[in-house]
């Protein structure tokens, strides 16, 4: 009796252990076959560049979160407040002169207290769009892409509404073009260069003791441009690409070329000996105008260059390129 009790003990023992064997094996088993089913389908998700792999190959493209807020891309509209000059307000919004008279067409100086300017956000111009205006319009006369001016300013289409404000933002290395679609300024872009390449500045824009200069601000005797000294018939070159707007003899500035530039400044160069040009002609930054002599109201052969914004005198420098 005590012999069979021990044979079925043993009976059992063999039989779990068989069993353990048999669970043993097929977990592994198991546990084998899903890691290679997990890995099988990650083989095809993961990232390679700037591109995740989803589950069946399925592209994910991984979204960048701005870290930093977006730029305003609206006009700025500026109250001129006392003691004010263009100068400071450009230097203030981290634009050029140029630029912001660029955004006010027909500005006058001197500045009225409480009167708004129009400033663009990022180096640009604003721009009051016109019966006719298109996007392709602005773009060719901004040297600019239509999808620019449309993305940037937020606009669905191509057709645009007189009145509507834009912002046109600008790369600084390029010019607005002229008319004809040649670029205004190729030499140098936003910047006025010297009329005379390496001429030497012999009489600077402000108060003078110079008895022959008029009097002007309050002043009896102030010199309204710069003065380049240079030998007769030397070769006078625009300092910035515009339409002329005058030529020939003006009183003070005997035998003169003015051109209205891209910016709306007006360019004078004055005691010239002859021109070049005629009302109406587009010039290009660097463009000859004329010739270099000593007519109206001069003493010896030189350039005098003056620039106006909105018909007061403002100095023209610096001016690229003058010694």
């Amino acid at each position: 009796m005590r012999s069979y009790r021990y044979a079925s003990h043993a009976a059992v023992l063999l039989m779990a252990t068989a069993i353990s064997g048999y669970s043993a094996a097929d977990l592994t088993t198991s546990s084998a076959a899903r890691t290679v089913a997990l890995n099988a389908r990650a083989a095809n998700e993961g990232q390679f560049g700037d591109v995740a792999l989803g589950r069946d190959s399925t592209i994910i493209k991984p979204v960048s979160l701005p870290t930093t807020a977006l730029p305003n891309r609206k006009a700025i509209r500026y109250p001129v407040l006392d003691g004010d000059t263009l100068d400071g307000i450009a230097r203030t919004f981290g634009l050029t002169l140029r630029e912001v008279l660029w955004s006010n067409p027909g500005l006058r100086l001197p500045l009225k207290q409480g009167e708004t300017l129009a400033l663009p956000p990022v180096p640009g111009v604003v721009v009051v769009v016109k019966r006719n205006d298109s996007a392709a319009s602005l773009a060719n006369a901004f040297g600019v892409d239509p999808t620019t001016i449309l993305g940037f300013n937020s606009v669905r289409g191509p057709v645009l509404t007189p009145g509507m404000v834009l912002v046109i933002p600008l790369d600084p290395e390029t010019s607005p073009n002229l008319p004809t679609g040649a670029p205004a300024d190729p030499l140098h872009p936003g910047q006025l260069v010297c009329p005379i390449q390496g001429a030497k500045i012999i009489q600077k824009f402000g108060p003078t003791n110079f008895s022959l200069e008029p009097a002007y601000a309050g002043y009896l005797h102030f010199h309204s441009g710069v003065d380049l000294l240079a030998d007769y018939g030397t070769p006078i070159l625009a300092a910035a690409g515009g339409r002329v707007t005058a030529a020939g003899y003006a009183d003070y500035f005997g035998l003169r070329v003015e051109v209205t530039d891209s910016y709306g400044l007006v360019e004078i160069y004055a005691h010239m000996e002859d021109t070049a040009v005629n009302v109406g002609d587009e010039v290009q930054q660097g463009q000859r105008v004329g010739s270099v002599g000593s007519t109206g109201l001069s003493v010896g052969s030189h350039l005098h260059f003056q620039l106006q914004v909105g018909g007061v005198p403002a100095d023209p420098l610096p001016l690229v390129g003058c010694a």
